[in-house]
């Protein structure tokens, strides 16, 4: 089952002080099937979080179409109005990077239960699986009240992946989600990964410790300054 169909994407940003554009990436053609995993690669400042965050209509593109099979109907991420992505973010859609956005004076797990609960789970469901999850990636029980916005980086991002994976996305967008994460952490994230990729998510991914998922993966696609190139597994 196809999930995504990308053509001709593009994306260039304008700089006004220099008052010309400059190009993040060009022409970017994939596609990407229900349970596939892909990983983008390249050099620094070639555009791959630039690509993710067009995906996930953060940034608009320049040109090109990104055909989403939603269960809806099909929808060009490129074009399509806001309150449809929004839908989208809720429900099928995911974007994972290595930043916290924790909201001021909400504890640790309560930030992860919550899209438990808006799927119906009773508070008591949601926090013992919640807690499984927490304790996989290593965050102290002790911490779990408190407010995210006081941990450290490592920390936080914990959080925000434990959050992120416990109810997976058909789509999941993974934006250097090991940056700041230990070994443990890191083999924890590979593990539910290959759950979720099993159950049929389909995931895009940069990774800043790319051997740790090299045996998800079943495509690679190279950004360079010149060209991209799609290379099957």
């Amino acid at each position: 089952m196809i999930i995504l169909d990308v053509q001709g994407f593009s994306k260039a940003f304008f700089v006004h002080h220099l008052q010309r554009h400059i190009p993040a990436f060009n022409e970017v053609d994939f596609r990407l099937h229900a349970g596939e995993f892909l990983l983008v690669r390249g050099v620094n400042g070639v555009g791959k979080s630039t690509l993710l965050r067009c995906l996930y209509r953060s940034y608009l593109p320049t040109a090109g179409q990104a055909i989403y099979h939603a269960h809806a109907g099909l929808i060009d991420l490129a074009c399509a109005a806001d309150v449809d992505i929004a839908a989208l973010r809720r429900t099928e859609i995911g974007h994972v990077t290595q930043f916290l956005r924790a909201r001021p004076r909400v504890s640790a797990i309560d930030v992860v239960t919550e899209p438990l609960l808006n799927q119906g789970q009773t508070r008591a469901q949601a926090r013992q699986i919640a807690a499984e999850w927490l304790t996989a990636f290593g965050l102290k029980e002790d911490i779990w009240d408190a407010y995210p916005t006081t941990f450290s980086g490592g920390e936080q991002q914990k959080v925000n992946l434990v959050r992120a994976l416990i109810v997976p996305r058909r789509l999941l967008l993974l934006d250097e989600p090991t940056a700041s994460l230990d070994a443990n952490a890191r083999a924890a994230l590979v593990t539910r990964l290959a759950q979720i990729k099993a159950q049929g998510v389909a995931m895009i991914g940069v990774f800043h410790h790319p051997e740790d998922v090299r045996d998800l993966v079943d495509g690679e696609l190279h950004l360079t300054n010149t060209q991209v190139d799609y290379v099957a597994n």
